[in-house]
């Protein structure tokens, strides 16, 4: 049966991200070993070379838990956008090339949907959520959240896409909610509480 780890290496350099996975697992049941509070250089730095946010995740969470000789999470996640084939997907963060700035990608994703009515404009966000021990056991969820595009930029908050994603159900842009309100629906925050759940059934 799997059980929670009595300690978790956050497979991720970002502190953004960090701050992210602070909050949203904030009631796990362990002890979180990260870069802010172990020798940051214990962690590798893992090129994200896979084809899926499985395979990125997978690369991300099997080497720190090799390193570190503990479990270790890590996900992968991506904007996928209906009028352009479904892309950027796994390569969200490299859509405007392999060193673009997050302002790149934005403008890059804003170009792309240039024309595109509204009704056009559909997209969704995925995440994928891997927790890998240093012994090979492996665990991974999926989770999305769906929306649309806008094509002028609103809020100030957020990660690289998120002041022209705007959920369903909802008027407001990711990058204008609260943290609060954008871990309640965010693909993050569900793809965590999914593998929550599965850790503790």
């Amino acid at each position: 049966m799997t059980e929670f780890p009595p300690r978790i290496a956050l497979a991720t350099h970002n502190p953004h991200k960090l701050r992210e996975l602070a909050r949203i697992c904030a009631d796990w049941p362990t002890e979180w070993v990260s870069v802010e509070n172990h020798d940051p250089s214990a962690f590798p730095d893992v090129e994200e070379t896979g084809a899926t946010y499985l395979d990125n995740a997978t690369l991300k969470a099997e080497a720190v838990a090799a390193a570190l000789q503990l479990p270790a999470l890590a996900d992968d996640s991506g904007i996928e956008v209906d009028a352009i084939g479904g892309g950027p997907g796994p390569r969200s963060a490299r859509y405007a090339g392999e060193h673009a700035s997050d302002e790149d990608n934005l403008r890059a994703l804003l170009q792309a949907v240039r024309g595109v009515p509204a009704s056009g404009r559909s997209a969704r966000y995925r995440c994928v959520a891997a927790l890998a021990w240093p012994d090979g056991r492996f665990e991974h969820t999926d989770a999305v959240c769906d929306g649309r595009l806008r094509t002028a930029p609103a809020g100030g908050g957020g990660f690289v896409y998120d002041p022209i994603f705007v959920p369903v159900g909802r008027d407001v842009t990711m990058a204008e909610m609260t943290d609060a309100e954008k871990d309640r629906i965010s693909h993050r925050g569900r793809a965590f509480r999914a593998l929550r759940e599965l850790l503790a059934g």
